[in-house]
């Protein structure tokens, strides 16, 4: 404020500090005889008397409105200005209280800055509005892309909804064909399983049959074709009670009481004996080692005769032709290992084969091929069937979403916006969830997903709650919410967390902008100051 103003308000108040002579509001001095508090009132033009305390009570009891000289009740009355340290004046009562009349000169002078801060407010308020205006109408082209949009999406769920009646039928059909197709391939695959089984049994019975026989011969050391007591009790491993000592008793009751059994009794006797029974080892034959040759010492004899070379030479080829023997001889023992056990493999499998008839392989294969092509279209059919059902899930949810009044919110669902800061970078997506994450690295963190319309009574589309997000440590779960305003674009303007856990978004989108009223009347005039 420059000096010259702060001169001529210190006039102001130094004029305004005069005594004024104490009268009811709105009376010049000139009649301040006839409004006295201690008499009743007479109206000025004689036409009745009133007590005192009715007068300024904002009722007119005067038909020429003297009664009411500081209020507007009567619609012909004056309001006295003193504007003290200024010119007095009258204003008709319908003006009292506009700011016009005032006290002091003071009062004039602020009344310059209040015209000049209403000049100032009306450029706001014309920027405001038209703002408002524009994103009103890009609100309308929201409805009309929301409403096409809305029937779209009831279409095809109509038709989805339709498809998906069909497809049922279809997966209904071709479960009927599966299980008709599976009978014959489980029956087969039932005689096969029985069939490995009993080749199976008959594999274990023979190896075992085998076992016994080995089991025999070790036992029957004296080679006379008889186990006797004596040759039993060489296994200790027998000893039924285990205490260390295999006796005579013991080996006898192994026995069923003989004191020899052949190969025939030797079965009954197997099958007390074989899950306890060792095989003997086998001792490896002893390799003869020819003694080695006396090295007689070199003597410095100059009439011994040196090797020739052709001697050389021969020696030579007899240790590489002898080298090649043993060579071709271990060769030859692992090509028998080899060959042994790919004969056991082609036995084993030539046995289940010729368990099974030709025949019963071809229904067996054909039986198998349609079944599996009946089960590849039936979950042809069921992932199809689901995929449909998912789109309609979907569908029905969106629909199912309130999207305001007209739907001027539907552009929203499934977008999302970011708000970088200087730590963080703030991410909202409508309907869904809003998150925080560190602007240089770290975990995500869920500041709530989407709860439901939170602002006033009468407009509740003007806030959004997003509850339950990530726990804070040693504090609530974390909630924001979304105050929208009216803007021509759509973004996050701001974003602050007012209290623990508790976080505040501001969003500008033109969904929410209001028709705007007339410009004209909207903005202050002269007659608000």
């Amino acid at each position: 404020m420059t000096g010259t103003h702060l001169l001529f308000i210190s006039l102001a108040l130094s004029l305004g500090a005069a005594v004024e002579v104490q009268r009811p509001r709105g009376v010049p001095i000139t009649k301040r005889q006839f409004y006295d508090e201690n008499l009743p009132f007479t109206c000025l033009d004689g036409s009745r008397t009133i007590p005192f305390d009715r007068v300024n009570d904002d009722y007119c009891d005067c038909k020429d409105g003297s009664d009411e000289p500081g209020t507007s009740a009567c619609p012909n009355g004056n309001f006295h200005c003193t504007n003290a340290g200024f010119r007095p004046t009258f204003i008709p009562s319908s003006r009292i209280n506009d700011g016009i009349c005032g006290k002091t000169t003071l009062s004039l002078f602020l009344l310059i800055i209040k015209v000049e801060l209403g000049r100032k407010e009306r450029e706001v308020l014309q920027r405001m509005a038209e703002i408002t205006k524009e994103g009103f109408l890009l609100k309308q082209q929201l409805i009309e892309e929301a409403k096409a949009g809305q029937q779209e999406r009831q279409r095809k769920l109509t038709e989805m909804q339709n498809s998906r009646k069909e497809m049922e039928e279809k997966v209904e059909a071709l479960r009927t064909v599966k299980e008709t197709a599976e009978v014959p391939e489980k029956e087969a695959k039932e005689r096969h399983l029985k069939a490995w089984e009993e080749q199976k049994a008959t594999s274990r019975a023979e190896k075992d049959k085998a076992k016994m026989t080995e089991a025999f011969f070790e036992l029957d050391d004296d080679a006379d074709g008889f186990v006797s007591l004596a040759e039993l009790q060489t296994h200790a491993e027998l000893d039924s009670d285990a205490d260390g000592s295999f006796s005579e008793t013991e080996a006898q009751a192994l026995f069923g009481g003989a004191e020899q059994v052949d190969t025939a009794a030797f079965e009954r006797v197997w099958s007390n004996i074989k899950d306890k029974y060792v095989s003997e080892p086998v001792e490896p034959t002893p390799v003869t080692t020819p003694p080695e040759e006396s090295k007689e010492p070199l003597t410095d004899n100059d009439s011994e005769p040196y090797p020739d070379d052709e001697d050389i030479l021969e020696e030579e080829e007899e240790e590489e032709e002898d080298d090649e023997d043993d060579f071709a001889e271990e060769d030859l023992d692992k090509v028998r290992k080899v060959n042994a056990l790919q004969y056991n493999v082609l036995v084993t499998l030539s046995v289940w084969c010729l368990s099974v008839m030709p025949s019963e392989v071809a229904v067996t294969v054909l039986s198998s091929t349609a079944a599996q092509k009946a089960r590849d279209d039936f979950e042809e059919s069921e992932r199809a069937l689901r995929e449909v059902e998912d789109q309609i899930k979907n569908i029905e949810k969106e629909i199912s979403f309130d999207f305001g009044p007209s739907a001027e919110y539907t552009y929203l669902y499934s977008q999302c916006y970011e708000l970088p800061t200087s730590e963080y970078i703030y991410r909202l997506c409508p309907f869904n969830r809003v998150s925080q994450k560190p602007k240089y690295g770290g975990s995500e963190t869920n500041l709530g997903t989407w709860g439901a319309w939170a602002g006033p009574e009468e407009n509740k589309y003007l806030l959004m709650k997003y509850e339950h997000g990530t726990g804070c440590w040693q504090g609530p779960n974390r909630s924001t919410t979304v105050k929208l305003t009216c803007g021509k674009e759509t973004a996050v303007t701001s974003t602050s967390e007012p209290s623990r856990c508790e976080y505040l978004m501001e969003f500008t989108t033109p969904a929410v902008c209001q028709d705007p009223p007339n410009a004209d009347s909207s903005l202050p005039g002269h007659d608000e100051f």
